[in-house]
Protein backbone atom coordinates (compact mmCIF):
# COMPACT_ATOMS: atom_id res chain seq x y z
CA UNK A 1 0.00 0.00 0.00
CA UNK A 2 1.35 3.44 -0.93
CA UNK A 3 1.85 6.08 1.74
CA UNK A 4 -0.30 9.18 1.30
CA UNK A 5 1.17 12.33 -0.22
CA UNK A 6 2.39 14.88 2.34
CA UNK A 7 0.60 18.16 3.01
CA UNK A 8 1.68 21.38 4.66
CA UNK A 9 0.37 19.85 7.88
CA UNK A 10 2.34 16.62 7.29
CA UNK A 11 6.02 17.57 7.10
CA UNK A 12 8.21 15.80 4.55
CA UNK A 13 11.16 16.07 6.94
CA UNK A 14 10.44 14.70 10.39
CA UNK A 15 13.99 14.17 11.62
CA UNK A 16 17.22 16.11 11.04
CA UNK A 17 18.96 12.76 10.65
CA UNK A 18 17.01 12.24 7.40
CA UNK A 19 19.93 13.46 5.32
CA UNK A 20 23.23 12.27 3.84
CA UNK A 21 26.05 11.40 6.22
CA UNK A 22 28.47 13.58 4.29
CA UNK A 23 26.54 16.67 5.34
CA UNK A 24 27.68 15.94 8.89
CA UNK A 25 31.22 14.93 7.97
CA UNK A 26 31.72 18.18 6.00
CA UNK A 27 29.88 20.24 8.61
CA UNK A 28 32.25 19.25 11.41
CA UNK A 29 35.51 20.55 9.85
CA UNK A 30 33.72 23.69 8.67
CA UNK A 31 32.63 24.36 12.25
CA UNK A 32 36.09 23.68 13.62
CA UNK A 33 38.12 25.61 11.06
CA UNK A 34 35.86 28.00 9.13
CA UNK A 35 32.96 29.00 11.38
CA UNK A 36 32.98 32.56 10.05
CA UNK A 37 32.65 31.62 6.36
CA UNK A 38 29.63 33.05 4.53
CA UNK A 39 28.03 31.06 1.72
CA UNK A 40 25.31 31.10 -0.92
CA UNK A 41 23.59 27.91 -2.12
CA UNK A 42 21.24 27.96 -5.11
CA UNK A 43 18.60 25.48 -6.33
CA UNK A 44 19.00 24.37 -9.96
CA UNK A 45 16.68 22.28 -12.17
CA UNK A 46 18.55 20.56 -15.01
CA UNK A 47 15.71 18.90 -16.91
CA UNK A 48 12.12 19.67 -17.93
CA UNK A 49 9.42 18.75 -15.39
CA UNK A 50 5.94 17.54 -16.30
CA UNK A 51 4.47 20.70 -14.80
CA UNK A 52 6.08 23.99 -13.67
CA UNK A 53 7.83 23.75 -10.31
CA UNK A 54 6.63 27.29 -9.56
CA UNK A 55 3.28 25.68 -8.70
CA UNK A 56 4.95 24.15 -5.64
CA UNK A 57 6.19 27.44 -4.20
CA UNK A 58 3.61 27.88 -1.42
CA UNK A 59 3.94 24.27 -0.29
CA UNK A 60 7.75 24.48 -0.38
CA UNK A 61 7.63 27.53 1.88
CA UNK A 62 5.29 25.74 4.28
CA UNK A 63 7.67 22.78 4.39
CA UNK A 64 10.63 25.09 5.02
CA UNK A 65 8.70 26.62 7.92
CA UNK A 66 8.28 23.12 9.36
CA UNK A 67 11.93 22.24 8.77
CA UNK A 68 13.06 25.31 10.70
CA UNK A 69 11.04 24.22 13.72
CA UNK A 70 12.95 20.94 14.03
CA UNK A 71 15.86 20.26 16.35
CA UNK A 72 17.92 17.16 17.11
CA UNK A 73 16.43 14.76 19.65
CA UNK A 74 18.60 13.38 22.43
CA UNK A 75 18.62 9.84 21.04
CA UNK A 76 19.61 11.19 17.62
CA UNK A 77 22.56 13.03 19.15
CA UNK A 78 23.53 9.88 21.03
CA UNK A 79 23.59 7.99 17.73
CA UNK A 80 25.78 10.61 16.05
CA UNK A 81 28.07 10.83 19.05
CA UNK A 82 28.64 7.07 18.95
CA UNK A 83 30.20 7.36 15.47
CA UNK A 84 33.91 7.42 16.25
CA UNK A 85 34.73 10.25 13.85
CA UNK A 86 32.09 12.63 15.27
CA UNK A 87 33.53 14.81 18.03
CA UNK A 88 31.78 15.78 21.22
CA UNK A 89 31.96 19.54 20.63
CA UNK A 90 30.22 19.08 17.27
CA UNK A 91 27.46 17.12 19.00
CA UNK A 92 27.17 19.98 21.53
CA UNK A 93 26.77 22.42 18.63
CA UNK A 94 24.04 20.24 17.09
CA UNK A 95 22.31 20.07 20.48
CA UNK A 96 21.43 23.77 20.20
CA UNK A 97 21.28 23.97 16.39
CA UNK A 98 18.13 24.96 14.55
CA UNK A 99 17.77 26.06 10.92
CA UNK A 100 17.07 29.78 10.67
CA UNK A 101 14.18 30.70 8.36
CA UNK A 102 15.75 34.07 7.60
CA UNK A 103 18.63 32.28 5.86
CA UNK A 104 16.53 30.59 3.16
CA UNK A 105 13.89 31.85 0.75
CA UNK A 106 11.82 30.28 -2.01
CA UNK A 107 9.87 32.20 -4.65
CA UNK A 108 8.23 31.74 -8.03
CA UNK A 109 9.70 33.43 -11.09
CA UNK A 110 7.47 32.76 -14.06
CA UNK A 111 7.26 28.97 -14.30
CA UNK A 112 10.48 28.51 -12.34
CA UNK A 113 10.95 27.74 -8.65
CA UNK A 114 13.84 29.68 -7.14
CA UNK A 115 15.41 28.74 -3.81
CA UNK A 116 18.45 30.33 -2.20
CA UNK A 117 20.12 29.77 1.17
CA UNK A 118 22.49 32.55 2.23
CA UNK A 119 24.28 33.07 5.53
CA UNK A 120 27.03 31.56 7.69
CA UNK A 121 28.02 28.32 5.99
CA UNK A 122 27.69 26.29 9.20
CA UNK A 123 24.06 27.45 9.37
CA UNK A 124 23.05 27.03 5.71
CA UNK A 125 25.05 24.07 4.35
CA UNK A 126 22.60 21.61 5.88
CA UNK A 127 19.63 22.90 3.87
CA UNK A 128 20.69 21.22 0.62
CA UNK A 129 19.45 17.65 1.02
CA UNK A 130 16.28 18.65 2.84
CA UNK A 131 15.32 21.13 0.10
CA UNK A 132 15.78 18.50 -2.61
CA UNK A 133 13.80 15.92 -0.65
CA UNK A 134 10.99 18.43 -0.09
CA UNK A 135 10.76 19.44 -3.76
CA UNK A 136 10.80 15.83 -4.94
CA UNK A 137 8.13 14.66 -2.52
CA UNK A 138 5.80 17.56 -3.29
CA UNK A 139 6.33 17.20 -7.04
CA UNK A 140 5.66 13.45 -7.21
CA UNK A 141 2.83 13.70 -4.70
CA UNK A 142 0.61 14.99 -7.52
CA UNK A 143 0.84 11.74 -9.48
CA UNK A 144 -0.77 8.34 -8.88
CA UNK A 145 1.17 7.12 -5.86
CA UNK A 146 -0.39 3.67 -5.72
CA UNK A 147 0.64 2.97 -9.32
CA UNK A 148 4.16 4.32 -8.69
CA UNK A 149 4.66 2.15 -5.61
CA UNK A 150 3.45 -0.93 -7.44
CA UNK A 151 5.80 -0.29 -10.34
CA UNK A 152 8.64 0.59 -7.97
CA UNK A 153 8.22 -2.68 -6.09
CA UNK A 154 8.18 -4.65 -9.35
CA UNK A 155 11.41 -2.98 -10.50
CA UNK A 156 13.06 -3.39 -7.10
CA UNK A 157 12.33 -7.11 -7.09
CA UNK A 158 13.83 -7.37 -10.58
CA UNK A 159 17.04 -5.74 -9.32
CA UNK A 160 17.15 -8.10 -6.36
CA UNK A 161 16.71 -11.10 -8.66
CA UNK A 162 19.49 -9.81 -10.92
CA UNK A 163 21.87 -9.39 -7.98
CA UNK A 164 21.02 -12.81 -6.56
CA UNK A 165 21.80 -14.37 -9.94
CA UNK A 166 25.09 -12.46 -10.02
CA UNK A 167 26.09 -13.92 -6.64
CA UNK A 168 26.46 -17.30 -8.39
CA UNK A 169 29.14 -15.99 -10.75
CA UNK A 170 32.77 -16.97 -10.04
CA UNK A 171 34.21 -14.79 -7.28
CA UNK A 172 36.75 -12.10 -8.13
CA UNK A 173 39.57 -10.98 -5.86
CA UNK A 174 37.40 -8.37 -4.13
CA UNK A 175 33.72 -8.56 -3.14
CA UNK A 176 30.88 -6.70 -4.82
CA UNK A 177 29.43 -4.11 -2.40
CA UNK A 178 26.83 -1.43 -3.07
CA UNK A 179 25.11 1.29 -1.08
CA UNK A 180 22.03 3.49 -1.28
CA UNK A 181 22.97 7.07 -2.18
CA UNK A 182 19.43 8.16 -3.03
CA UNK A 183 18.23 10.78 -0.54
CA UNK A 184 18.47 13.81 -2.81
CA UNK A 185 16.58 12.32 -5.75
CA UNK A 186 14.16 10.00 -3.95
CA UNK A 187 10.56 9.62 -5.03
CA UNK A 188 9.36 9.85 -1.44
CA UNK A 189 10.57 9.54 2.13
CA UNK A 190 8.61 6.35 2.85
CA UNK A 191 9.59 4.81 -0.48
CA UNK A 192 13.30 5.19 0.31
CA UNK A 193 12.67 3.61 3.71
CA UNK A 194 11.02 0.61 2.05
CA UNK A 195 13.81 0.26 -0.53
CA UNK A 196 16.58 0.35 2.07
CA UNK A 197 14.82 -2.04 4.46
CA UNK A 198 14.10 -4.46 1.60
CA UNK A 199 17.68 -4.45 0.33
CA UNK A 200 19.10 -4.89 3.82
CA UNK A 201 16.82 -7.88 4.36
CA UNK A 202 17.10 -9.52 0.93
CA UNK A 203 20.75 -8.85 -0.02
CA UNK A 204 22.84 -8.84 3.17
CA UNK A 205 25.86 -10.20 1.32
CA UNK A 206 26.22 -7.25 -1.06
CA UNK A 207 24.11 -4.36 0.30
CA UNK A 208 26.38 -2.69 2.82
CA UNK A 209 24.83 0.61 3.83
CA UNK A 210 23.05 3.85 3.05
CA UNK A 211 24.01 7.50 3.00
CA UNK A 212 20.76 8.28 4.85
CA UNK A 213 21.73 8.56 8.51
CA UNK A 214 18.18 8.06 9.79
CA UNK A 215 17.63 4.88 7.78
CA UNK A 216 21.07 3.54 8.70
CA UNK A 217 20.09 3.92 12.33
CA UNK A 218 16.62 2.40 11.88
CA UNK A 219 17.86 -0.57 9.83
CA UNK A 220 21.00 -1.22 11.85
CA UNK A 221 23.31 -0.80 8.85
CA UNK A 222 26.34 1.37 8.15
CA UNK A 223 25.94 5.09 7.31
CA UNK A 224 28.10 5.85 4.27
CA UNK A 225 29.72 9.12 3.18
CA UNK A 226 32.78 11.34 3.32
CA UNK A 227 33.04 14.58 1.31
CA UNK A 228 31.10 16.34 -1.45
CA UNK A 229 32.00 19.06 -3.92
CA UNK A 230 30.97 21.89 -1.62
CA UNK A 231 33.74 20.98 0.83
CA UNK A 232 36.48 21.34 -1.77
CA UNK A 233 34.83 24.32 -3.50
CA UNK A 234 34.80 26.26 -0.23
CA UNK A 235 38.59 26.36 -0.30
CA UNK A 236 38.50 28.29 -3.59
CA UNK A 237 37.60 31.37 -1.54
CA UNK A 238 39.04 30.91 1.94
CA UNK A 239 42.34 32.71 1.50
CA UNK A 240 44.62 30.03 0.06
CA UNK A 241 46.11 30.44 -3.41
CA UNK A 242 43.58 29.12 -5.93
CA UNK A 243 46.10 26.67 -7.37
CA UNK A 244 46.47 25.16 -3.88
CA UNK A 245 42.81 24.86 -2.88
CA UNK A 246 42.55 21.09 -3.39
CA UNK A 247 45.67 20.38 -1.35
CA UNK A 248 44.47 22.71 1.41
CA UNK A 249 41.09 20.97 1.53
CA UNK A 250 42.62 17.48 1.61
CA UNK A 251 45.13 18.51 4.29
CA UNK A 252 42.43 19.91 6.57
CA UNK A 253 40.40 16.75 6.07
CA UNK A 254 43.37 14.61 7.12
CA UNK A 255 43.94 16.76 10.18
CA UNK A 256 40.26 16.59 11.14
CA UNK A 257 39.72 12.85 10.74
CA UNK A 258 43.25 11.41 11.10
CA UNK A 259 42.64 8.20 9.20
CA UNK A 260 38.85 7.97 9.24
CA UNK A 261 36.61 8.79 6.25
CA UNK A 262 39.41 8.27 3.78
CA UNK A 263 37.66 8.47 0.40
CA UNK A 264 38.55 11.62 -1.59
CA UNK A 265 36.29 13.14 -4.27
CA UNK A 266 38.20 13.70 -7.51
CA UNK A 267 36.19 15.83 -9.95
CA UNK A 268 35.86 19.34 -8.51
CA UNK A 269 38.25 20.50 -11.24
CA UNK A 270 38.54 17.20 -13.08
CA UNK A 271 40.46 13.96 -12.54
CA UNK A 272 43.67 15.06 -14.26
CA UNK A 273 43.97 18.21 -12.13
CA UNK A 274 43.09 16.24 -9.03
CA UNK A 275 45.77 13.60 -9.60
CA UNK A 276 48.36 16.35 -10.09
CA UNK A 277 47.68 17.33 -6.46
CA UNK A 278 47.12 13.82 -5.13
CA UNK A 279 50.78 13.01 -4.56
CA UNK A 280 52.38 10.16 -2.60
CA UNK A 281 51.59 11.87 0.70
CA UNK A 282 47.85 12.05 0.07
CA UNK A 283 47.73 8.74 -1.78
CA UNK A 284 49.08 7.00 1.33
CA UNK A 285 46.87 8.93 3.75
CA UNK A 286 43.56 8.42 1.91
CA UNK A 287 41.99 4.98 1.57
CA UNK A 288 40.73 5.64 -1.94
CA UNK A 289 38.85 7.80 -4.42
CA UNK A 290 35.27 8.53 -5.47
CA UNK A 291 34.14 9.00 -9.08
CA UNK A 292 31.14 11.26 -9.74
CA UNK A 293 31.36 12.31 -13.40
CA UNK A 294 32.81 11.34 -16.74
CA UNK A 295 33.61 7.87 -18.11
CA UNK A 296 33.90 5.59 -15.05
CA UNK A 297 36.04 3.01 -16.86
CA UNK A 298 38.54 5.63 -18.02
CA UNK A 299 38.51 7.19 -14.56
CA UNK A 300 39.24 3.86 -12.90
CA UNK A 301 42.13 3.15 -15.24
CA UNK A 302 43.61 6.58 -14.47
CA UNK A 303 43.30 5.96 -10.75
CA UNK A 304 45.00 2.56 -10.97
CA UNK A 305 47.76 3.94 -13.20
CA UNK A 306 48.34 6.74 -10.68
CA UNK A 307 48.67 4.27 -7.81
CA UNK A 308 51.03 2.16 -9.92
CA UNK A 309 53.25 5.18 -10.66
CA UNK A 310 53.44 5.86 -6.93
CA UNK A 311 54.25 2.16 -6.28
CA UNK A 312 51.15 1.75 -4.14
CA UNK A 313 49.41 -1.62 -4.12
CA UNK A 314 45.91 -0.96 -5.50
CA UNK A 315 44.57 -4.00 -3.65
CA UNK A 316 44.97 -1.95 -0.47
CA UNK A 317 42.91 0.94 -1.87
CA UNK A 318 39.25 1.45 -2.73
CA UNK A 319 37.47 3.03 -5.71
CA UNK A 320 33.91 4.22 -5.13
CA UNK A 321 31.63 4.88 -8.12
CA UNK A 322 28.59 7.13 -7.66
CA UNK A 323 27.74 8.78 -10.98
CA UNK A 324 24.25 7.93 -12.30
CA UNK A 325 24.72 4.26 -11.52
CA UNK A 326 22.25 1.46 -12.07
CA UNK A 327 22.73 -2.23 -11.32
CA UNK A 328 23.88 -3.05 -14.87
CA UNK A 329 26.58 -0.38 -14.85
CA UNK A 330 27.74 -1.29 -11.35
CA UNK A 331 28.11 -4.96 -12.30
CA UNK A 332 29.95 -4.08 -15.51
CA UNK A 333 32.41 -1.93 -13.56
CA UNK A 334 32.88 -4.66 -10.99
CA UNK A 335 33.60 -7.27 -13.63
CA UNK A 336 36.17 -4.91 -15.18
CA UNK A 337 38.02 -3.89 -12.00
CA UNK A 338 37.09 -6.46 -9.36
CA UNK A 339 40.33 -8.46 -9.61
CA UNK A 340 42.47 -5.32 -9.29
CA UNK A 341 41.08 -3.09 -6.52
CA UNK A 342 38.52 -2.90 -3.72
CA UNK A 343 35.35 -1.24 -4.94
CA UNK A 344 32.07 0.24 -3.75
CA UNK A 345 29.01 1.41 -5.69
CA UNK A 346 26.75 4.21 -4.51
CA UNK A 347 23.46 3.88 -6.41
CA UNK A 348 21.04 6.76 -6.01
CA UNK A 349 18.15 7.64 -8.29
CA UNK A 350 17.96 4.16 -9.81
CA UNK A 351 17.16 2.74 -6.37
CA UNK A 352 15.01 5.44 -4.78
CA UNK A 353 13.21 6.94 -7.77
CA UNK A 354 12.79 4.14 -10.29
CA UNK A 355 9.01 3.99 -10.13
CA UNK A 356 7.92 4.77 -13.70
CA UNK A 357 8.13 8.58 -13.60
CA UNK A 358 10.90 10.71 -15.08
CA UNK A 359 13.02 11.78 -12.06
CA UNK A 360 13.73 15.45 -11.51
CA UNK A 361 17.38 16.34 -12.12
CA UNK A 362 17.70 18.89 -9.32
CA UNK A 363 20.63 20.10 -7.26
CA UNK A 364 21.24 22.79 -4.68
CA UNK A 365 24.84 23.82 -5.06
CA UNK A 366 27.34 26.13 -3.45
CA UNK A 367 27.91 29.09 -5.81
CA UNK A 368 29.50 31.77 -3.63
CA UNK A 369 31.80 31.86 -0.58
CA UNK A 370 32.70 35.03 1.29
CA UNK A 371 31.27 37.11 -1.54
CA UNK A 372 33.43 35.37 -4.18
CA UNK A 373 32.26 32.95 -6.88
CA UNK A 374 33.18 29.28 -6.66
CA UNK A 375 32.75 26.64 -9.34
CA UNK A 376 32.87 22.94 -10.16
CA UNK A 377 34.41 21.93 -13.48
CA UNK A 378 33.60 18.20 -13.29
CA UNK A 379 34.68 15.47 -15.71
CA UNK A 380 31.42 15.83 -17.67
CA UNK A 381 30.38 19.16 -19.28
CA UNK A 382 26.77 18.71 -18.19
CA UNK A 383 27.82 18.69 -14.55
CA UNK A 384 29.93 21.85 -14.66
CA UNK A 385 28.38 24.37 -12.29
CA UNK A 386 29.27 28.05 -12.21
CA UNK A 387 27.46 31.37 -12.07
CA UNK A 388 30.44 33.54 -12.98
CA UNK A 389 31.91 32.80 -16.40
CA UNK A 390 34.98 34.97 -15.74
CA UNK A 391 35.88 32.98 -12.65
CA UNK A 392 35.16 29.72 -14.48
CA UNK A 393 37.58 30.71 -17.26
CA UNK A 394 40.20 31.66 -14.66
CA UNK A 395 39.76 28.34 -12.86
CA UNK A 396 40.26 26.50 -16.15
CA UNK A 397 43.40 28.52 -16.86
CA UNK A 398 44.92 27.94 -13.43
CA UNK A 399 44.43 24.17 -13.64
CA UNK A 400 45.05 23.82 -17.37
CA UNK A 401 41.58 22.46 -18.10
CA UNK A 402 40.40 23.09 -21.66
CA UNK A 403 36.86 24.33 -22.27
CA UNK A 404 34.57 21.64 -23.75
Amino acid sequence: MAAPAPTAHDPVVRSLLDTDLYKFTMWQPMLHRHPQTQALYRFVLRNTPEYPLAELCDDVNAQLDALCRLSFARDELDYLGALRFIKSDFVDFLRIFRFQRDFIRAWAEGEHLRIEARGPQVHVMGFEIFVLAIVNELYFGRFDRAAAWAEGRRRLQAKIAQLRAFEHEPALAHPFEFFDFGVRRRYARDWQAEVVATLARELPQSFKGTSNVLLARECGITPIGTMGHEYLQTFQATGVRLRDFQRAALEEWVQEYRGDLGIALTDTVGMEAFLADFDLYFAKLFDGLRQDSGDPFAWGEKALAHYARLRINAHDKRLVFSDSLDVDKALALYRHFGDRVNMGFGIGTNLTNDVGHQPLNIVMKLVEVNGQPVAKLSDAPGKTLATDETFLAYLRQVFGVAAP
